[in-house]
Order: C-alpha cells, then sequence, then structure tokens
C-alpha cells in the first residue's frame, strides 16, 4: 500500500472521530497535519519529511487553532452573532408552534418555528425558549 494512501486512511478516520466527540476538538487538528502529510507523500516526498510534517502540522494546529475554537465555544452570549446569537433567547408564539411549524417573534423579528421535541405544542402567547436554529426555522421549547 502506498504511503498516501496510509496516510489518506488515517486522515478520514481521525476526521470521522472528530465528528463523534463534538466540543473537544482534538482530532480534527490532527487530521488537517495527516492531510499535510498525505499530500507530502503523494508528491513523493520522503517519509522523515511525511512524518515531519505531520508532527510540524500536530504541533501547530493544535498549538494554534484548538485555543482559537475553544475560545469561540466558550464565548458569552452577547457577543455571539447571526443566528448564534438567538440561541437560549426568548420568543413569544405568534401561531401555534408543534412539530411541524409554526411562527414565534424573536427580538422583534417573526420567525418560523417548530417545537424542539416534536410531541410538544405551544399556544399563541406563550413565552418559549429557541434552543437551536436549523436554517430559517427557530426550534424552541418551554
Amino acid at each position: 500500500m502506498p504511503a498516501w494512501v496510509a496516510w489518506a486512511i488515517v486522515t478520514v478516520l481521525l476526521a470521522v472521530g472528530e465528528i463523534f466527540t463534538p466540543g473537544l476538538f482534538f482530532l480534527g487538528p490532527i487530521a488537517v497535519a495527516t492531510l499535510a502529510a498525505t499530500v507530502t507523500a503523494a508528491v513523493g516526498g520522503p517519509i522523515w519529511l511525511q512524518v515531519a510534517i505531520f508532527g510540524a502540522g500536530s504541533f501547530a494546529s493544535l498549538g494554534l487553532l484548538r485555543p482559537i475554537a475553544r475560545q469561540h465555544l466558550k464565548m458569552p452570549h452577547a457577543i455571539r452573532t447571526g443566528t448564534a446569537a438567538l440561541e437560549g433567547a426568548k420568543a413569544i408564539v405568534l401561531q401555534r408552534v408543534d412539530g411541524r411549524g409554526g411562527r414565534v417573534k424573536i427580538g422583534g423579528e417573526e420567525w418560523s418555528a417548530r417545537s424542539y421535541l416534536a410531541d410538544e405544542a405551544f399556544d399563541v402567547g406563550t413565552e418559549v425558549e429557541v434552543a437551536q436554529i436549523q436554517g430559517a426555522t427557530a426550534l424552541v421549547y418551554r
């Protein structure tokens, strides 16, 4: 098996592992480093260079990317922007909200909404909280 194939397999395994360990952001930076080693192997770089690039890439990505990502995850609600700023916000039900749909008012704006739990329903005037934004739909719960 060519070295680049082995590196590519390790890259995919690490990327999949990162998907199943949300919030840690540990395997992702290492997957970036193995991707660099994969490219090095594919262009014919010697094994010592592949390992050196993997080591330097791992060190750099863990030392630079991981702290930035961890700070972003711990970012206070007040400085989040876009739809991330709406998560945890209070909303008022304008049209009955259930697992299929409805309308809510979040911070002066009208949004389409669904209940976060499929079997929950909220009547007009109920105060709910935004659990998540999916596209242009707010998923809400009591």
